[in-house]
């Protein structure tokens, strides 16, 4: 093993920073300038790949709430920011610098002020202890002390466009040791500002159900980018052991809460496209795609995907912009790393298209595919299916099948179809579950009902308010997998 040199060591003497939220020295090559930069940038990607949800009522709710918090952190002076993204799953994230993210799904689960207020201390506790500029600095160290560079292969764009949502949650696989801090930072702001902090336990307990809910081997959003919640029940539960707080006057703030979200969008949303069974329809582009038989699918503001059922390959449809297919096409074949194979023009289902074989490099390794461009309604679409190099023997019938059955969306039914939203409810007296959907039904299943109002199927929802969801397509479950071929 090599010495190592002398710049080496001094770099690394000057880049040691006391952390400001945990006190304690730790390296740091990212000067907060640069944090800044990364999280503004990061919320305009996740405005582009995601979306931002808009509803002035619980974006003041939650901007305000969130400064509340920011004042509690270390770190006051950073250029916070508080959004809603417009997802229907149960999440929350922070990017360095000061953005945090509540998605609607969150929102329309959880069931006080004080557990938002905890979720997003949380968040703010990442922020606060520097977690993501510390994973970047480790990157660096390790480039710096092995002396070695990373040579990224060419990307294709238009993959690289739908993998931009997903970069952003890097930051988030945090190590146990982050999550910990962070819960501690985010029980403290709570604490801070007068909640009651035992709400914890209420709202690990609905993450808890969050998982079980969404069952059949899917991986619940939260559970993407945090610790186990049962886990997180049992340290909370010490800590507020030890922590020996007078919460007699502490603040829920249910009321307050549930005021806030009354009327928010529930689920997904049918206008920016649903799924029945494996056929994919878009009311707002009024066009429709026969996605293969049994493979895992997800729709995101970019792009519209599903994946083999042995995540080797994945098919994608995604605007192509205000050109023409022959030029979509000439874009995307001229692409550095692209090798363009066999291709030529023809017409789907009556329309305009070009298509074409390529071969690839990603980060992942070789890829080759199909792709076909094609013009529906006066706009053009990218139908794009690729594999593993020496894949698409298996794989080309499937491709060319789903390519073939994109088309004009003309079921009256779909083209109307409208959100569900939750309406909050005056409730008379205890009831079940089942007698609480019969007083006020809601267009979810008894298990989810359950779910956002806190409590077990066969559980109790106490007299006062309550959520019912009403109206709207449902057509997904509760839960959502990440899609990547290996």
């Amino acid at each position: 093993m090599r010495k190592p040199s002398l710049a080496l060591v001094l770099l690394l003497s000057c880049a040691c920073v006391r952390n400001p939220a945990t006190g304690k020295l730790e390296l740091d090559l990212i000067p907060e300038s640069q944090e800044i930069e990364m999280g503004k940038q990061g919320v305009a990607d996740t405005e582009k790949s995601i979306g931002l949800y808009k509803n002035g009522k619980a974006e003041a709710y939650v901007d305000a709430l969130g400064k509340r918090l920011s004042q509690e952190t270390p770190r006051k002076n950073l250029p916070w920011q508080f959004h809603i993204v417009d997802d229907p799953t149960v999440n929350a994230f922070a990017l360095p610098g000061g953005p945090v993210f509540v998605t609607r799904g969150i929102l329309g689960t959880l069931n006080s002020e004080s557990e938002l207020a905890e979720v997003m201390g949380h968040e703010c506790g990442h922020i606060s202890a520097r977690h993501s500029a510390n994973m970047v600095s480790k990157g660096e160290l390790t480039q710096l002390g092995l002396g070695l560079g990373t040579v990224l292969a060419p990307s294709l764009g238009a993959l690289g466009q739908l993998a931009g949502a997903g970069a952003q949650l890097l930051f988030l696989k945090f190590s146990r040791t982050d999550e910990e801090q962070a819960d501690w930072l985010g029980f403290g702001s709570a604490a801070a500002l007068g909640y009651d902090v035992r709400t914890m336990q209420n709202l690990f307990q609905t993450l808890g159900r969050v998982t079980a809910l969404a069952g059949g081997g899917k991986v619940p959003s939260y559970l993407m980018t945090h610790p186990d919640p049962e886990a997180r029940l049992a340290t909370v539960q010490q800590r507020l052991a030890d922590a020996r707080l007078d919460l007699s006057t502490a603040k829920i703030g249910r009321d307050e809460y549930l005021a806030a979200i009354d009327g928010l969008e529930y689920g997904e949303d049918p206008r920016q496209g649903f799924f029945k069974g494996d056929l994919f329809l878009h009311p707002g582009l009024k066009i429709q795609l026969q996605f293969p038989a049994g493979w895992k699918h997800q729709n995101t503001p970019q792009a519209v995907v599903a994946a083999s059922p042995e995540q080797d390959a994945m098919v994608q449809m995604e605007s192509a912009g205000n050109v023409s297919p022959e030029d979509a096409a000439a874009k995307f074949f001229s692409q550095q790393g692209i090798e363009k194979g066999p291709a030529g023009g023809a017409t789907v289902n009556g329309q305009r298209s070009v298509s074409g074989y390529f071969a690839g490099q990603t980060q992942q390794g070789p890829i080759e595919g199909l792709a076909t461009f094609v013009s529906v309604n006066n706009a053009t679409f990218a139908l794009l299916g690729y594999t593993g190099q020496g894949g698409m023997q298996k794989y080309d019938a499937a491709f060319k099948q789903t390519m073939g059955s994109i088309g004009d969306l003309k079921d009256p039914s779909a083209l109307s179809a409208q959100p569900a939203h939750i309406q909050i409810v005056q409730v008379e007296r205890d009831m079940s579950v089942d007698e609480f959907n019969r007083a006020h039904p809601s267009t979810i299943r008894l298990e989810e009902l359950a779910l956002i109002n806190g409590v077990d199927k066969g559980g109790v929802i106490k007299a006062g308010k309550a959520k019912a969801v009403v109206g709207g397509t449902r057509p997904a479950p509760l839960g959502s997998v990440p899609m990547t071929p290996k």
